[in-house]
């Protein structure tokens, strides 16, 4: 089954062939690349924002093609696209990932060493005049996969990033950010808080600052009960602003959701009126500030909190144009909802 006879009802969302999983990772990068250039344009992220998200971006991106190499000759496992509101591998792909790479010397020593493979291969391409067998290209691959892949750059369910000054006394003095992969919705999610530190130095504070983040802030929430958690288990920091950013769905062919836009867009493949490799790339943020604390707790064990200004809360949508001119004639009253019109991108060709 090639790229061409991928089913377009909700009935499955395995990758088959090669071919589609050249597709499908080429898809995905040049989604997360394209909504990053895009988001340069709108007033979404700062620039130092979105240096963090174009990082956290990579590392998905690594662990995809990781993916890719893994499954590349692999005739028994396939990896499978999430069928709830995501387009994005499952969550358990990501720990099935680590744990093969936890235990790489183990895997590597019951492969064929790499010298006789590619001796092996060179007797029977040249002087056989046959095709490499699919179990010897599948333990080249394996030792491609266990030798190349570093662990430490896939992305992880969550990924703590480094805690950097801005100097902003308005926006707050430090800038931690985050990133995380929801296991129920299996998106990946950014996070950003600025904040300012009493009776500390950040240094000082730093572990425990990481370590609320891990425990309170890993996981899809309202933000304002992200910030007041965050909060509550800090009483040295004062958080000014939070931002979330929820990255997804990924609408396209290899998403099986019920959302309305992933309805349309395979109707309209379905119906030819538009090709394989058109595509949307939705994206949700929340953002809220601190207008002032309160105190809370006993006279020997008062703690401030923030008293937080209503979420801004922002829906948009990224796509080729052809793919938005679908939509539009589609489905508008679902395209109204946005917060702003939907935001073209440049298509890409499978």
């Amino acid at each position: 089954m090639g790229l061409h006879d991928i089913v377009t009802p909700l009935d499955s969302a395995v990758l088959e062939t090669k071919e589609q999983y050249k597709a499908y990772f080429k898809l995905v990068k040049h989604g997360f690349n394209a909504l990053v250039d895009a988001l340069k344009q709108k007033d979404i992220c700062t620039e130092r924002e979105l240096e963090f998200l174009s990082q956290y971006c990579d590392l998905m991106l690594y662990s995809l093609e990781a993916f890719r190499v893994k499954y590349l000759f692999d005739d028994e496992e396939k990896m499978r696209i999430d069928l709830t509101e995501s387009g994005f591998p499952n969550y358990l792909e990501f720990r099935y990932l680590l744990n093969d790479l936890a235990l790489k010397q183990e895997f590597i020593e019951k492969l064929p060493p790499a010298q006789q493979l590619k001796e092996e291969f060179l007797d029977t391409l040249l002087k056989q005049k046959k095709p490499v067998a699919d179990k010897k290209l599948h333990q080249a691959a394996s030792i491609v996969y266990y030798t190349s892949v570093d662990r430490n750059y896939i992305f992880r369910r969550f990924v703590q990033g480094k805690i950097v000054r801005t100097n902003d006394r308005t926006i707050g003095r430090n800038l931690v950010s985050w990133s995380f992969y929801d296991v129920s919705l299996n998106r990946p999610f950014v996070g950003y808080m600025y904040f300012d530190v009493n009776k500390t130095s950040v240094a000082d504070y730093q572990a425990e600052i990481y370590e609320a983040l891990e425990k309170v802030a890993d996981r899809n929430m309202d933000v304002e009960m992200m910030a007041y958690a965050i909060d509550k288990r800090l009483p040295k920091l004062y958080p000014r602003s939070l931002k979330l950013i929820d990255l997804g769905p990924l609408h396209s062919i290899f998403a099986k959701d019920e959302l309305a836009i992933t309805h349309s867009l395979l109707k309209a493949i379905g119906n030819k009126d538009l090709d394989l490799s058109n595509f949307a790339f939705s994206l949700r943020a929340a953002h809220i500030e601190s207008k002032g604390t309160f105190k809370e707790g006993s006279f020997f064990n008062k703690q401030h909190f923030q008293i937080w200004t209503e979420p801004k809360r922002e829906r948009l949508l990224f796509a080729p144009h052809r793919t938005l001119q679908i939509l539009y004639n589609d489905i508008p009253d679902e395209l109204n909802l946005l917060t702003q019109n939907p935001i073209e991108i440049p298509a890409v060709n499978l």
